[in-house]
């Protein structure tokens, strides 16, 4: 994490280990609800589909009204209280004997929806030239608690049953917790413009043509997902003869590995600007990759190097896409603006789930199933390479020398107030803050009043 300040990669592992926890507990009842829930009293596999769906929904529904709040209060509270529900649901869940019962703890769960309010907290605790970095660790991690839950998960269950699993995701949550309290920094986020944030219209953030494209594009980036996912562990088991329990070991190092490559294109794609290139580019190397696995169907080989594409092509995206998010949405706004992406973030994988079961219920073969996949991923790389070019800002780093930290609030405000300053983030426990200017607009010489030591960032 070259270039990051310390409270820059204090708040990078601290909320990924939040995410990392959160989304165990998550994975680890996919690869196992549907066997494990037959034991439970009133079991129908529709109510099964509930206990899933349930959890999705729920997120999908309280992203933008929760988004919304933390652009009025703390955020940091906000997600700490979201995990707490999040275990709260766990242990209704692990206590019940019944169906019923688990879709209630399932629907606690997707109560404390707090992805939003992560990343527009994540958004605060970093610069722009460094935020794609960030979300490319919180992408990383994520991804790999993906491969571990499926690991862990048969494991679990093998010792305790399915309350065993739904026990320890109450446990992860509640470290979660933990963590967020000890290790988050917390922000003082102070803007110049849109002091009524709480309430900016919504539908002009709806319909924000830069923001729609990017929303559009994470619901079907999420879409094709949902859809792959249910071809992908079929197709290793057929022709790559990798059994189910083997598969999260084959994942693992071609998911490491792909993270690693797609490093250096986030670094072009933010310190060259190039965000819409190199996203559209990552959108033509997931059709290429998908269209790898579906012509070349025997063989490891094609398995292995069509994954490492798409996952490849998957880090970029959800690094960068969140990343662009916090660029373009008007200042005060970003919970908000996060809220909207994470709700289009989980109805794609409820759309997808259903277009892969309706096309598996048409008899769609394998190849097609697959090539129909790239579609929307083509209309989303049309609709990047047509959107209006991001305003490039430069950042600041202030370092507060000769005040102390109780007069610091009120020194940033003043500072706020100069012309091309867009956006100020104080955190004063360490005397620095975070600016943001238009280059075009803002003079570094009118900071030299307020004695403070100004870096630009690199």
């Amino acid at each position: 994490m070259n270039g990051l300040t310390a409270t820059e990669i204090r708040a990078v592992l601290a909320l990924s280990g939040v995410f990392a926890s959160r989304m165990m507990g998550l994975f680890m009842i996919m690869p196992i609800i549907a066997v494990y829930g037959k034991n439970l009293q009133g079991y129908s596999p529709e109510r099964i589909g509930m206990a899933i769906g349930i959890y999705g929904l729920l997120q999908a529904v309280l992203q933008i009204p929760l988004g919304r709040l933390s652009d009025r209060f703390p955020r940091k509270p906000m997600i700490i209280v979201g995990m707490l529900i999040f275990a709260a649901g766990a242990v209704v869940s692990a206590l019940s004997s019944s169906i019923q019962g688990v879709i209630l703890g399932r629907a606690i769960q997707g109560s404390g929806a707090i992805s939003a309010i992560a990343m527009a907290l994540l958004a605060d605790l970093t610069r722009e030239e460094h935020r794609s970095k960030a979300m490319a660790v919180v992408g990383m991690t994520i991804g790999l608690s993906f491969s571990l839950a499926f690991i862990l998960a048969p494991l679990l269950v093998g010792v305790g049953g399915l309350q065993a699993v739904f026990w320890a995701t109450a446990v992860m949550a509640l470290g979660g917790a933990l963590i967020c309290l000890v290790a988050v920094p917390q922000p003082a986020l102070i803007q110049k413009i849109n002091p009524t944030a709480g309430v900016f219209p919504l539908t002009k953030l709806l319909l924000q043509p830069q923001l729609l494209s990017i929303n559009i594009t994470v619901f079907c980036l999420h879409a094709v997902m949902a859809s792959l996912w249910l071809n992908i562990p079929f197709l290793l088991k057929t022709q790559g003869h990798l059994p189910v329990s083997q598969q999260a070991w084959f994942y693992l190092p071609v998911m490491l590995s792909a993270f690693l490559g797609c490093i250096p294109f986030i670094i072009i794609a933010e310190k060259k600007f190039y965000l819409r290139t190199v996203l559209s580019g990552g959108l033509f190397t997931m059709i290429s990759a998908i269209g790898l696995m579906a012509v070349l169907t025997t063989g490891k080989t094609s398995l292995i190097s069509g994954l490492f594409l798409y996952f490849l092509a998957f880090n970029l995206l959800e690094a960068l896409l969140p990343s662009m998010i916090s660029k373009i949405t008007p200042a005060g706004t970003r919970g908000t603006s996060m809220g909207i992406f994470s709700t289009f973030q989980f109805l794609g994988p409820a759309l997808g789930g259903v277009t892969g079961g309706w096309l598996a219920t048409k008899n769609v073969d394998l190849q097609h199933s697959l090539l129909l996949t790239t579609l929307p991923l083509f209309g989303c790389a049309l609709l990047l390479i047509s959107m209006k070019a991001i305003r490039p800002l430069k950042n600041y780093i202030l370092h507060f020398e000769h005040h102390s930290p109780a007069e610091l609030p009120a020194l940033i405000q003043r500072i706020a107030q100069i012309a091309g300053v867009e956006e100020t983030i104080l955190l004063a426990e360490q005397n620095i803050a975070y600016l943001k200017a238009d280059p075009r607009i803002f003079d570094l010489s009118s900071l030299e009043p307020y004695s403070v030591h100004a870096v630009a960032g690199s």
